[in-house]
């Protein structure tokens, strides 16, 4: 069975770059949301075995879903996705117990190792 993905961005555009390549390779993405908050009542009710989370998005911001939804299950598997020049935002998105974290623009390549390593 392929692996559920939950995949969270402001941009709809970039929720659709990264659910193409994760369904162009396998991946079941079973659910999106714009925003931490629509974030962390889909995983609740999704359970998906992976996120990807943008870090900078209204309501609730990346690194304060990835800490509410790691409260709620502290096996959660969450990838952070950024954009250049944000590492200060990547650590505290580490500490606050994400696996990984890719930078935008996406590379496909890159996205794929990142979501199959946080997968094992």
């Amino acid at each position: 069975m392929s692996k559920s993905i939950l995949v969270v961005d402001d941009a709809a555009f970039m929720r659709m770059m990264i659910k193409d390549i994760l369904t162009k390779n396998g991946f079941n993405v079973v659910g999106e949301a714009e925003n931490g908050v629509v974030a962390v009542d889909r995983y609740k009710e999704l359970m998906p075995d992976l996120v990807t989370m943008d870090i900078t998005m209204p309501d609730m911001d990346g690194i304060a879903a990835v800490k509410a939804i790691k409260s709620f299950d502290t096996t959660a598997r969450i990838i952070m996705c950024s954009a250049m020049g944000q590492q200060a935002m990547v650590i505290d998105a580490i500490q606050a117990g994400a696996k990984d974290f890719i930078v935008k623009p996406f590379q496909p390549e890159r996205v794929i190792e990142a979501v199959s390593k946080a997968l094992e």
